[in-house]
């Protein structure tokens, strides 16, 4: 048999700061400038100018929904998206095991879209979970979410009478504001495709090729097609009034890591927020911009009836010594348990349902011709938190590698680390098939099993020659800081204490946090009790803590999932032998209260014609370990549509909707009933700030 390894890892080894603050109450300290590579010179003219009503950059699960509802809505949409598949998370990134909150599953109480989406994958399978994973309701494969998710498109664009442009293999390059910076005037994107006689796409690591997508010039693999959006003229039927130029077109924010964020020159953070009242679970007293949760290159393995044979791969000494099963169960006796344990984990296919064998998860245990998706924390998560190592660029690096000036953009990613993502993940499947070592547990729960085969090719499930998905899968992105307003004098963020269920008067709290941090976190955690804990001399832990979130007034979506950490490791680099992931980022780790998507996260400081509907909202690393799952990506990309629908339709900008808060702002009220209305909810059943009895709403059993 040919070696696998030895044919897919040569050529991957031969491709070779936003200021940290303290919130004030409960808003951000001093935000120093971002830069922004956001007006060229002298760059190549568009081989294509594209008009738009909306145009979202990113195709993922909160970019599809924009462009959903915005096609129900009737608009011309203009999509973008790096790979040649919508979906993101359920696509491209492969990890189609759909992240859910259990009570909010058993309600399916989710956006008209999300639950559609369900609907559909139940409808092609007969069944939600065809992988009978036992981590979610429902695993299936990666391709079908991208068709489905193409269908819906396709009939919304019909219901709607809107009109969708695709641009797949796509990225964004430049943004062009107006003289005072507060309106995009146009976006100019580089679409690529195979040069002439070479392979197709998804034939290359990504690392391989992610600076050259972004390069303006055809290289000897791509060629180019330079595209310039622009906004394309609106008629409004039955409208008198004229349309202000000001409202003309809108530019929504849906990449995986914030790439809009920069190039348009919105302040944002990036990492790990300082301790404050507001996140006090931090392990750090001032901004860590390199410690961000761990991305994951996902893969499938199919168990075989014979065992397979593999050469080690030339890399795998460097990562095998970060390979673990995690951590020792009672109930998992045996290595064959272990292995079962993480192939059913996440296990896309099952070809013979056999009840009578169910594990200790109560699914069938793993058989010949199951297909699983690997995404294991101490497997093919790659942590990096250093500066040496970390993958999410910060602002000074950014300025120091050229991406800063006119033209420069390259991605904002450090493309080594990309590469090392990608041996990690092929190391890991080495690891599960013929490892005998664990990091973390007894080494006796670890032995080999090689009737398993690694799945590559254009027609494996994630559509790629080397057997990885497409786009890693990432947890954390940039993440604008929103605007001032009332109680966040120095910018809107959603923090910690918003929604988290942690016991706030524990040890920790009480020993860790300085006296005035501690009585003011527990002062804005108390509730309708706010106003005891301002009598002189009060006792911090006699203050009543509220058990519900925060109520937002300008709550457009819903989210709910539990802080859920995946943290960077604490040295470089992070399969050094030995390594431990960063002390204290697991503080906040933990259930969450079903909680809102504020409009005021979504709205960026200065530029008045763009809306963030992705992971990047305004949130702190904590509150963001939450906000990033499948159903929020969703409510938050509906969210964004029907704004700007009501926006182009009243000739307002977002941030007229929210700029007299907390007064009453009739026009938001009129946009939230409309959400409401069209089946996608901007808060949960009962939610009020008398309600405090949400104990069957934790997202995780208990």
């Amino acid at each position: 048999m040919k070696s696998f390894f030895r044919a897919v890892t040569a050529p991957l080894l031969a491709s070779t700061l936003i200021a940290g603050v303290l919130p004030l109450s409960p808003g951000r300290a001093q935000v120093q400038e971002s830069e922004s590579p956001r007006i060229a010179q002298n760059i190549p003219s568009p081989d294509q100018v594209v008009e738009c009503e909306l145009l979202i950059v990113g195709g993922g699960l909160a970019g599809t929904a924009t462009a959903y509802e915005s096609l129900l809505n009737g608009h011309t949409v203009c999509m973008t998206e790096l790979t040649d598949w919508v979906g993101g998370q359920i696509s491209s990134q492969g990890t189609t095991a759909l992240d859910e909150s259990r009570e909010q599953r058993n309600r399916l109480f989710y956006s008209r879209g999300y639950k559609e989406l369900r609907d559909r994958v139940e409808k092609m399978y007969g069944e939600l979970n065809p992988g009978q994973c036992w981590v979610s309701a429902s695993c299936f494969m990666p391709a079908s979410a991208n068709q489905i998710l193409m269908d819906m498109l396709a009939e919304a664009a019909r219901k709607g009478g809107g009109e969708l442009k695709w641009f797949p293999n796509t990225v964004p390059k430049l943004v062009e504001l107006n003289a005072d910076g507060t309106h995009i005037e146009s976006v100019v994107a580089i679409q690529h495709s195979p040069a002439p006689g070479t392979p197709p796409i998804n034939s290359d690591f990504l690392s391989a090729i992610f600076e050259d997508i972004y390069s303006f010039e055809d290289s000897a693999r791509f060629s180019k097609t330079i595209l310039k959006f622009v906004p394309a003229g609106i008629v409004l039927e039955g409208v008198q009034t004229q349309v202000p130029s000001r409202v003309d077109w809108f530019v929504v924010e849906a990449t995986e890591t914030g790439e809009m964020i920069v190039l348009a020159g919105v302040p944002y953070e990036l990492g790990l927020d300082p301790r404050s009242p507001f996140n006090p679970s931090s392990p750090v007293l001032s901004r860590d911009p390199y410690c961000t949760q761990g991305f994951t290159y996902t893969f499938a393995m199919e168990r075989t009836a014979e065992p397979q044979t593999f050469d080690v791969p030339d890399f795998y000494a460097t990562y095998e010594p970060y390979y673990s099963w995690e951590l020792q169960r009672n109930s998992l006796k045996t290595p064959e348990d272990y292995f079962d344990f993480v192939f059913t984990y996440r296990r896309l296919w099952n070809a013979k349902p056999r009840s009578e064998q169910n594990n200790v998860f109560g699914v069938p245990r793993m058989g010949v011709g199951d297909i699983s998706m690997q995404n294991w924390t101490w497997g093919n998560d790659y942590r990096p938190g250093t500066e040496f190592d970390n993958l999410i660029l910060t602002e000074g690096q950014l300025r120091a590698a050229g991406q800063l000036e006119p033209g420069g953009w390259l991605g904002g990613l450090r493309v080594d680390t990309l590469r090392r993502g990608e041996e990690n993940a092929i190391g890991f499947f080495y690891w599960l098939t013929t490892g005998t070592t664990d990091s973390q547990i007894d080494s006796a729960f670890k032995a080999p099993d090689p009737y398993n085969r690694y799945l590559k090719g254009l027609d494996s499930p994630m559509n790629t020659a080397h057997g990885l998905s497409k786009f890693p899968y990432i947890r954390e992105a940039r993440r604008i800081i929103g605007r001032p307003s009332y109680g966040y004098e120095q910018g809107f963020m959603i923090s910690e204490i918003d929604f988290s269920w942690n016991d706030f008067g524990s040890e920790f709290y009480q020993t860790t946090l300085d006296s005035s941090t501690y009585a003011t976190m527990r002062r804005h955690l108390a509730g309708l009790s706010t106003v005891e804990t301002l009598i002189p001399g009060a006792d911090p832990n006699q203050f009543h803590i509220r058990g519900r979130s925060r109520i937002y007034p300008d709550s457009v979506g819903i989210a709910q999932y539990a802080i859920d950490f995946h943290p960077c490791m604490a040295e470089h680099p992070p399969e050094k032998p030995g390594n431990i992931e960063r002390p204290g980022v697991r503080q906040a780790h933990g259930q969450a209260y079903p909680a809102q998507i504020p409009l005021r996260a979504m709205i960026p400081q200065r530029v008045d014609n763009m809306l963030v509907a992705s992971k990047s909202i305004a949130a702190s690393y904590s509150a963001a370990a939450a906000y990033r799952v499948h159903s929020f990506e969703w409510s938050v990309g509906a969210a964004a549509a029907h704004t700007i629908d009501f926006a182009l339709r009243n000739g307002v900008l977002p941030y007229e909707l929210v700029d007299d808060l907390p007064n009453q702002e009739p026009l938001l009220d009129a946009l939230r009933l409309e959400l409401e209305s069209s089946g996608n909810p901007v808060m949960f059943p009962d939610t009020s700030i008398f309600n405090e009895d949400w104990n069957q709403w934790k997202p995780w059993g208990g």
